[in-house]
């Protein structure tokens, strides 16, 4: 891999990232907190978010879910069990692969899923503009 030399970023870039993150972690830890209120785990929201994440289809596969939670394939289904104990999801053989499972919100899950989502709707518009207003300014 070729290493390029980064030239250092001045104040105001630093200041843009800085604010970027801050309010990225407001955003998260306002889901958590969302989570929480709604009786699961932020983990345990993504994983259900992330079901419905496909266009043309409300499932996921684990390996699909093991990527977009950035998490081993086990520990995927570690949670898928605990949510499905839990009556959020539900696992289903996929028609044209067998081998392959498919997980699936329940109506508790899609309940769930839509109260936190509701409740991140403002956020999102705030990050969006954080993230709108560091590109416009290049950093």
């Amino acid at each position: 891999m070729e290493s390029r030399k980064l030239r250092p970023l001045d104040k105001a870039a630093l200041e843009r990232q800085s604010e970027f993150r801050y309010q990225l972690r407001r955003f998260l830890r306002f889901g958590e907190e969302a989570s929480r209120a709604a009786g699961v785990t932020a983990v345990q929201h993504h994983l259900m978010l992330h079901t419905q994440a496909f266009p043309g289809r409300e499932w996921a596969s684990f390996g699909e879910l093991a990527e977009r939670l950035q998490i081993q394939p086990h520990g995927v289904v570690a949670l898928v069990t605990r949510c499905e104990e839990a009556g959020l999801v539900r696992r289903q053989a996929n028609a044209a692969d067998g081998r392959m499972v498919e997980v699936h919100l329940t109506a508790k899950g899609r309940r769930c899923v839509a109260q936190v989502a509701a409740q991140h709707r403002a956020q999102l518009g705030e990050l969006a503009a954080v993230i709108e207003a560091a590109r416009a300014s290049g950093g």
